[in-house]
């Protein structure tokens, strides 16, 4: 099931989220999320979706601006995360249909995907979505000792 996220899921998002800044290159970031920072995201305005299988939360998207001003109003970026045992499954599917669709009635004209090239799943996954790549920006991102490019992936809602 996919829905949106209420207070008591942000400990399961943090945790899917943490998981994946310490173990794998998919976001170049070290710096894990604290529960009281997405709580304070959502309230400020920023759309949470979950997936939920069996009561329990198995992944998660959100958006957000692209950039700051207000030339960027209706440009926006995501993120989406998904435990490993969900994969496959059709929740990422099902999550990213709840972000364009929120995001369209928004008024967002295009959503963008930042992937480290270290990721070739989640850039495969954004294309089976209509995705195309625009640009890859070489070694910006770095983790685990070492340089990463960063893709750009668009979608024009």
């Amino acid at each position: 099931m996919i829905r949106p996220a209420v207070k008591d899921d942000f400990p399961q998002i943090a945790k899917i989220w943490n998981q994946i800044i310490r173990d794998t290159a998919a976001t170049f970031t070290n710096a894990e999320k604290e529960v009281a920072e997405l709580v304070q995201a959502k309230a400020a305005g920023r759309p949470f979706f979950v997936a939920e299988q069996d009561g329990k939360v198995v992944g998660f998207a959100t958006y957000f601006p692209f950039r700051s001003g207000p030339g960027y109003a209706r440009t926006k970026e995501h993120t989406i995360q998904l435990t490993p045992d969900a994969r496959g499954k059709g929740f990422g599917r099902g999550l990213m249909e709840a972000v364009e669709d929120h995001a369209r009635d928004a008024g967002v004209h295009t959503i963008w995907a930042g992937i480290s090239s270290e990721n070739p799943d989640g850039k495969a996954f954004h294309a089976a979505l209509g995705y195309e790549e625009i640009a890859v920006l070489p070694e910006v991102g770095r983790k685990f000792g070492r340089w990463m490019d960063l893709i750009l992936m668009r979608k024009v809602l």
